[in-house]
């Protein structure tokens, strides 16, 4: 499962502003800035938690990380619809993602 910066501060996608930064300082403050009382590390998920608040506390960054989400969203909705309408999920591949084994084998075959 992917967890978006909604979810790292516990929100949904319409929050406003304030609503933002309460989340963040609740969640920062339920985490102690990074350890547990059994001395959990959790300096990376703080570090996700703070990246999550960079992002959503900018307007123009969270409009550009909504319409990522809404994108991402249409092609799984798309990809989810042909599989149960029994249509092939056409993906473009690319020359460059061949693994390397498979390309040294091609180009020796071409020559």
């Amino acid at each position: 499962m992917k967890y978006t910066h909604y979810d790292y501060l516990e929100l949904a996608p319409g929050a406003s502003p304030t609503r933002i930064e309460i989340a963040y300082m609740a969640v920062l403050e339920r985490f102690q800035y990074g350890a547990t009382d059994a001395g959990q590390d959790l300096s990376g998920l703080v570090r996700m938690i703070h990246a999550a608040y960079e992002v959503l506390s900018v307007p123009e960054r969270r409009r550009s990380y909504d319409a990522q989400l809404a994108q991402e969203a249409a092609s799984a909705d798309q990809e989810l619809k042909a599989m149960l309408d029994g249509q092939p999920v056409v993906r473009r591949r690319r020359a460059q993602d061949a693994p390397e084994p498979l390309r040294v084998a091609f180009s020796a075959l071409a020559a």
